[in-house]
């Protein structure tokens, strides 16, 4: 039985593979599992029955057999530790790349996350400038971080792994500020990543959803 996870019927990303289960469709491609998807409604979301599986009404869950899973890094996480591919075998290698989706999502998504929300439901209020003016320095400083990090490599530490899978992801965020070509390092990591075969699967997948959805 292939595993399924849920997505949005009409995702308000219109296409663009921000929606997180994006993430999930990736590693699942990445590591080489067929798995099935089951569309939402923003009404189905909010039902009890979906509830009972994710509190927050939120997208992707996942499921296989008796396993239910929410939260995109902690499925990614299920995903890269049950197959082979995107975490290292040498136990060092594995706990650091593990570190850097830790990082992925607990030190750089949050404030790309806030600045991103505040363009889309803050623009027209008064305080938005001042806001940004703080939010902006606190994402350069995130990037500049890791942009030093990585330097002239392909990857975060090594091979490509899960690690990089959620970074790329965090960072594909800041594509509407063009904040991360302001870093070339961290740009050109970008396109690596969407350059893979196995992310332009997911991509292509999650995109056919969405024409779907506006073909109606």
């Amino acid at each position: 039985m292939h595993p399924t996870i849920t997505a949005f019927e009409t995702s308000p990303d219109r296409g663009k593979g921000l929606a997180r289960d994006m993430r999930v469709r990736w590693a699942l491609e990445e590591v080489g599992q067929p798995y099935e998807v089951r569309l939402l409604s923003f009404k189905e979301m909010k039902e009890p029955a979906y509830l009972a599986l994710q509190p927050f009404g939120q997208i992707p869950v996942y499921q296989e057999g008796g396993l239910v899973l929410f939260d995109s890094g902690a499925i990614v996480f299920h995903i890269a530790e049950r197959h082979a591919g995107l975490l290292p075998s040498d136990t060092n290698a594995r706990a650091r790349a593990i570190t850097w989706m830790f990082t992925a999502v607990s030190t750089m998504e949050p404030p790309v996350v806030e600045h991103g929300m505040m363009k889309i439901a803050e623009s027209r209020e008064p305080w938005f400038e001042s806001r940004m003016a703080l939010l902006e320095p606190r994402v350069r400083a995130r990037l500049g971080q890791l942009s030093a990090h990585l330097g002239d490599a392909d990857w975060l530490d090594g091979a490509f792994s899960a690690g990089d899978l959620l970074m790329i992801s965090v960072l594909q965020r800041l594509r509407s500020s063009n904040l991360v070509d302001e870093y070339p390092n961290l740009a050109a990591y970008v396109a690596r990543g969407e350059a893979r075969p196995a992310y332009q699967r997911a991509f292509a997948a999650q995109l056919a959803v969405f024409e779907a959805s506006q073909a109606g």
